[in-house]
Parts: structure tokens; C-alpha cells; sequence
């Protein structure tokens, strides 16, 4: 089964470079506080990953982790101690040691009081101060989609705008990066794609779970994403595809409607997609016009995937076990258990979200979904469009 470009991509490599002590009471006086290069030892989970990552024996782990903490303690006397030359500082994991940067116009006793303080010396063009100038400047300017971040490298002695490889060339690109050059020292680095985050957005068609319960995505809303009443009651907590808490039911209603609305959060976002599972390519939701009687409409879900038929009526009372639904549209499109809340759409336009039928995909049979139009107006809520 074909995964979205948009599907959670999981937790890769995050590793803490230190550890956390007890909070206990305060020392009677500074004589009497721990020197911050004697704190507790490094858990073993600690440097066993760094064991891991970095491909080091427990006593290099150690012996950095003990070269780290002291370069710490170093850098804010390093600081001080190079005054307005001060052109950043950073670890070298060769050496084991701090090394500061100064501008070369630092007088040579500037450079000697820096060296005093155990750090390693660096003479470079830009100060901190003007490279952080520069970086502001860039923060100003309006970053294209092919422009993937932008920092201070002070190793470097600039600023590092990254750009995806594929999109050096796009005009906008090129127009930021000359924008970017004009604001200081900055270099460009290609990268192989642009930056995303560690989780999933609401894609139509993609299945959630309250419970033990699997529904299907309707459509994006700002805020969140609209789906079948029946699937869950107002309050109930949803997780996603990955079971990773999504969001909770913000307004349901089942039977005599069938509809229903979740907020989004926990690093969930909203996009204007339904998933064409492979069988199409994934579709831009672009309005909700509605279709007409007779127009071809497709849906998507979490169970059979991307099944397309035409619209047979409108307004329909559809009459469940648990109770009558009105105002419904029924189509000849397919659909089983765990597809209920998914997107219906015409084209680009949204037209509803599945509530039942009968039948299933392999011998055939007829859904019934409730308009999306009358959703969004029930609860206020904006469709999320591309």
C-alpha cells in the first residue's frame, strides 16, 4: 500500500549531549555550589547511544562527554574575554576543546586573553555581533518554497542559506539568495529536500481511531478535519494512522445527522488532500461545489482505497438500525467497514463524507453521504483549500 508523501516520518537520532541533575535545595554560599565540570555521571542509556551514533567505546563517550561540559564552562569567559572581537565559539570534537573565533582587527592581547581562558584561538573576518545583524536581516526576507532554512555557521564565519538542489534555479530562489548576499556575508549550500516535520497531516481518506473504533478522514478544516458522526461522540479523543494522539471530537451528531468535526493539534496539521492511494494521484481539494445528480464522484477511504461511481439522488432519508439520517446523497460507489467518515469528491471539489451503504467492493453496492456544505454550516468551519 502506497504511504502519502505527507506520512509521519518518526524520531531519527535525538540525542542529548548532557544530563540532568536532581533540583535539591541552595548551596549557603557560591564557596559552597558544585563547580559545573563535577556533575553526576552520564546515564547508561546516555552512552550507550552515543556509543551507538557516534561509534565511539564507553570511555571516548565519557571522555567527550567530560570535554564537552568543560568546554561549556569555558565559553561564556571566552566571551568575555575577546569583548566586541568576539566571533562566536563552538566544540571540536578532534581536539576536545572550545575554539573561539576573534576578528582579526582584535588587538593582539585580545587574543592572548582568550587563549588565557583555555580556549583555542580562531582569527575571522565577521563578528558574532555582524553575522547576527545579517541573519536578522535575512529573517526579514520573504523565503520561497525551494530555500529550505538559513543560520549563522560560525565555524564558517557566515551566514548558510541551505536551498534544495532541484530548486537552485527557480527565479524566486535565485532572488532570495541575491536579496540574502546583499544583507551580509552569507554562503549557499544545496540540500537534497526541503524540511518537514516529524508528523502527519489530516489527509482525506487516511484512517483515525477513537478507540477501537477505525474511521476514515473526511476533509481538512482549519483546525482541524470533518468526518461521520457515528464514528465517534463530542469529547472523544482520536488518534491517527501511527496511533498518535491527533485531536478530540469538538462537536457529533448520529443518527438524524451524520456528521461530525475534530480539532487537530499535537503536531498534527491540516492539508487540502484526499489520498488517491496509488490508483490516482492525490487529489488538491480546491472548493465544495456541489455536484449534480448524474456526475461522477469518487471516493476515498481507509479500508477500499479509491472506488469511483456516480451521484443517484440527493436529500434522501436513509434509515440505519439506530435511527433515520436525512438530507443524504446516495451513489453507486462502493465502500466497507472502516471507510465511514471518508472524502467524497467531484474533480476538485469536496461533496461529502461516507456514512453507509450496502454491498461491499468486490460484488458491488450503493453509499450514502452526508453533504460536506452542511457540515461546514452546522459548526462554522472553513474547508481547508489549496
Amino acid at each position: 500500500m502506497r504511504r502519502s508523501r505527507l506520512r509521519h516520518l518518526g524520531l531519527a537520532g535525538l540525542l542529548v549531549l548532557g544530563s540532568l541533575t536532581a533540583v535539591g535545595t541552595l548551596p549557603a554560599s557560591a564557596a559552597d555550589a558544585p563547580s559545573p565540570s563535577t556533575e553526576q555521571p552520564a546515564s547508561a542509556g546516555l552512552l550507550d547511544a552515543m556509543q551507538r551514533d557516534f561509534g565511539l567505546t564507553r570511555a571516548e563517550a565519557e571522555d567527550r562527554l567530560a570535554a564537552e561540559r568543560r568546554a561549556g564552562d569555558l565559553a561564556p569567559e571566552a566571551r568575555r574575554a575577546a569583548g566586541q572581537a568576539f566571533g562566536g565559539s563552538w566544540f571540536d570534537a578532534a581536539s576536545g576543546r572550545l575554539t573561539a573565533a576573534v576578528t582579526s582587527d582584535a588587538a593582539p592581547s585580545t587574543a592572548a586573553a582568550v587563549r588565557a581562558t583555555g580556549a583555542q584561538v580562531r582569527t575571522v573576518e565577521h563578528s558574532a555581533k555582524a553575522l547576527d545583524a545579517a541573519k536578522a536581516r535575512v529573517d526579514r526576507l520573504d523565503a520561497p518554497a525551494g530555500v529550505s532554512s538559513w543560520r549563522v555557521d560560525t565555524a564558517a564565519n557566515t551566514v548558510v542559506v541551505d536551498v534544495v538542489r532541484a530548486e537552485r534555479a527557480d527565479n524566486d530562489v535565485r532572488r532570495f539568495v541575491k536579496q540574502a548576499r546583499e544583507a551580509g556575508p552569507v554562503s549557499v549550500r544545496t540540500v537534497a529536500s526541503a524540511p518537514q516535520t516529524f508528523a502527519a497531516g489530516t489527509v482525506g481518506g487516511d484512517p483515525y481511531y477513537t478507540g477501537n473504533v477505525r474511521c476514515s478522514i473526511g476533509f481538512s478544516v482549519h483546525g482541524g478535519f470533518v468526518t461521520a458522526g457515528h464514528c465517534g461522540g463530542t469529547g472523544a479523543g482520536v488518534s491517527g494512522w501511527d496511533r498518535s494522539y491527533i485531536g478530540t471530537f469538538q462537536g457529533s451528531s448520529f443518527p438524524e445527522n451524520d456528521y461530525a468535526w475534530v480539532s487537530v493539534g499535537s503536531g498534527w496539521w491540516t492539508v487540502p488532500v484526499v489520498l488517491g492511494w496509488g490508483t490516482v494521484s492525490d487529489q488538491l481539494v480546491r472548493g465544495s461545489n456541489e455536484a449534480p445528480v448524474g456526475a461522477s464522484i469518487c471516493r476515498s477511504g481507509s479500508t477500499t482505497h479509491w472506488h469511483c461511481g456516480t451521484v443517484l439522488a440527493k436529500n434522501e432519508t436513509v434509515n440505519y438500525s439506530q435511527g433515520a439520517v436525512r438530507q443524504m446523497t446516495k451513489t453507486s460507489v462502493c465502500a466497507e467497514g472502516g471507510d465511514s467518515g471518508g472524502s467524497f469528491i467531484s474533480g476538485d471539489q469536496a461533496q461529502g463524507v461516507t456514512s453507509g451503504g450496502w454491498g461491499n467492493c468486490s460484488s458491488g453496492g450503493e453509499t450514502w453521504f452526508q453533504p460536506v456544505n452542511e457540515i461546514l454550516n452546522r459548526y462554522g468551519l472553513t474547508l481547508h483549500t489549496a
